[in-house]
């Protein structure tokens, strides 16, 4: 799989400070590592970062194992912002309970970072910590730095490796996280620009209902599952138009150079009317080339077979949807025409 590289003097914005899992995961791409990398207080700033061209790409977390969606991100792709996904990065997540070095367990009276990274980690709190006040940072980094630079005694935040080495804090306890296999996926954008197909690729999709009706959720599923597309993630957001009006986010295997992929999203955007198309990109993990050849082909397969059955319902209308007509009818070949 050949991945597009990024060149040295691209400026690239991530969620600071310096120390976050978002920089973490940026560091493991090496093209993105040697860039001009720029922290923003919040994925906001970054995004806002990037559409005013303070820089060139944006670096964000789009979801994580446990959490699911990081709704800022997702919501300003779908509704506020047209840009483009160039790459998704997967970075396994370990979260540290960091203190002052020295500091027990039974020292710590609060415990501050950022929500999502909060939420992750509920049953250790509530086992182990249960009266200690929880206070939200705009970053796990962020807190880290504050309980260091601070030196803010009694003070732990749940951070990484990463960051406790930059502002010199200690692990009081590790992998405190509430299950096993915690993963964060995060994305690279750009203001514009199709990756090149790899072979191993992936789609992201919003796609606007024409109307709020039983079975429109499964007219836009049957799209894909007609032609052997899988789907990765399924989410579901409020349009902010009205209430109980919702849109759908997905992710599906594929390009939208290749054939199976954008017949589908012809047809979804000529039966619903509005598809916004986030991106197709290098999808994380391993090679998917085979998976895709197989797919095309039993989707083929598939429309050819489907030809072949209306073909077959438009000579002998009499079987059309398992209808039973009149012996007089069926007998009276001249109603319906004949071979």
């Amino acid at each position: 799989m050949h991945v597009e590289l990024v060149p040295p003097t691209t400026r690239v914005g991530f969620m600071g400070p310096h120390g976050t899992f978002t920089e973490q995961a940026l560091l493991s791409q090496p093209d993105l590592a040697a860039a001009d990398v720029q922290p923003f207080d919040s994925i906001p700033d970054v995004l806002d970062a990037l559409i005013t061209e303070t820089v060139d790409m944006a670096f964000v977390p789009i979801e994580n194992a446990i959490e699911g969606a990081v709704n800022v991100t997702q919501d300003s792709l779908a509704f506020d912002l047209d840009l483009g996904i160039q790459r998704e990065v997967v970075l396994d997540v370990q979260l540290n309970l960091l203190a002052l070095p020295g500091t027990r367990l039974d020292d710590i009276h609060t415990v501050v970072s950022f929500p999502v990274a909060v939420a992750q980690c509920r049953a250790f709190l509530r086992d182990r910590l249960p009266d200690a006040e929880i206070q939200a940072a705009t970053s796990t980094a962020e807190a880290a730095r504050q309980v260091g630079e601070q030196e803010l005694a009694g003070v732990a935040t749940i951070s990484n490796p990463l960051a406790a080495e930059l502002y010199g804090l200690d692990a009081v306890a590790e992998a405190i996280e509430d299950h096993v296999g915690n993963q964060t996926r995060f994305l690279l954008l750009a203001r514009e620009g199709i990756p090149a197909a790899t072979g191993h690729d992936k789609t992201s999709v919003v796609v606007f209902q024409k109307a709020n009706e039983p079975g429109s959720l499964l007219a836009i599923l049957h799209e894909f599952a007609a032609r052997n597309i899988d789907l990765t993630r399924l989410e579901s957001r409020p349009t902010r138009r009205v209430l109980g009006d919702y849109c759908f986010l997905l992710d599906f295997e594929g390009h939208i150079g290749d054939e199976v992929v954008s017949d589908c999203l012809r047809d979804l955007k000529m039966k619903q009317g509005n598809v916004k198309f986030l991106g197709s990109y290098p999808a994380a993990g391993g090679e998917g080339d085979q998976v895709r050849r197989d797919s095309s082909a039993t989707w083929r397969e598939r429309l050819t077979a489907s030809a072949s059955g209306r073909w077959c319902l438009a000579q002998f209308p009499e079987i059309r949807r398992g209808i039973s007509f009149p012996v007089s009818l069926k007998n009276n070949r001249s109603v319906f025409g004949s071979l």
